[in-house]
């Protein structure tokens, strides 16, 4: 069975709690995957916002485009003009930035120093969600440690929860899916890595393993909030999945589906990497 275990998914979110973008190859970074929640909205006093209070986020498609300049991220919703938010490579590495440009913004009680996109993605942002907000990006001098620093200073993360990488098989996707009247999509759980070719919540059973080169610890079991229950094509909080994962999914008072994991090396991901496990808990 494990030699048949690949990668089907590389999924990244460019904007935390934003629609993700599907990748054929990505690079793993000492935050995670390259372009993975780099860019967080938060209220006006730099409090993180969701999907959870606010599911028309999942509305906001995003375009992620490099240049030798720096970067630009394009969006567009329903009933918005597109906007062009470009960071230049001064704010990515805050080279020749100020600290006045800076603002310190809050996740999951994580405190970090972000960069302002502007007035211009503010306005944007607020119009479409009907709330004032504003959106900042991680420059690269931003300390955030995992797991809220419980795995040490020196790992970092993105504004992506906790951990740098969450996986789901295939197969439990499935599980679940027979259990429901209407199949969910995996994009209702939000991977970055999505593999095919083991049973059931095998992930569960997973220590330590390697997609392609790269070696990851499967850190800890993912307890979900509320974010699956917002159908990301129309941005509406619905009933199911999550009444339906509880039968079966729920212990500790929590529900539970997917892996955090860890890296332990830095390089490139492909979709059909082999993945291997290593290390059964």
């Amino acid at each position: 069975m494990a030699e048949s275990l690949i990668l089907s998914g590389l999924y990244i979110y460019p904007i935390k709690s934003a629609a993700g973008l599907t990748l054929e190859t990505a690079t793993v970074e000492a935050r995670g995957l390259g372009g993975d929640r780099r860019y967080m909205v938060t209220d006006p006093q730099g409090k993180f916002m969701t999907q959870r209070k606010h599911p028309r986020m999942a509305l906001i498609q995003v375009d992620l485009i490099q240049a030798n300049s720096g970067q630009t991220l394009s969006l567009t919703a329903p009933g918005m003009s597109s906007l062009d938010v470009a960071v230049s490579n001064e704010a990515v590495s805050n080279k020749a930035v100020s600290n006045e440009a800076e603002v310190e913004v809050e996740v999951w009680g994580d405190r970090t120093t972000a960069h302002p996109c502007g007035p211009a993605a503010a306005t944007w942002l607020s119009d479409f969600l009907q709330t004032p907000c504003q959106l900042v990006y991680m420059p690269d001098h931003a300390q955030r440690p995992t797991a809220h620093g419980k795995l040490g200073a020196d790992k970092l993360v993105s504004f992506a929860d906790a951990y740098p990488f969450l996986l789901i098989s295939e197969a439990s996707l499935a599980d679940l899916n027979s259990k429901l009247a209407q199949p969910v999509p995996m994009n209702r759980f939000r991977p970055n890595l999505v593999v095919k070719g083991c049973e059931a919540f095998a992930e569960d059973t997973w220590k330590r393993i390697r997609i392609g080169e790269i070696e990851f610890e499967v850190s800890k079991g993912c307890d979900r909030c509320s974010v699956p229950g917002v159908d990301q094509a129309t941005g509406v909080q619905v009933r199911e999945p999550m009444p339906t994962l509880a039968k079966y999914r729920l212990w500790d008072g929590k529900i539970w589906f997917g892996q955090n994991l860890i890296q332990r090396g830095l390089g490139q991901l492909c979709l059909g990497n082999r993945v291997e496990i290593l290390e059964f808990l």
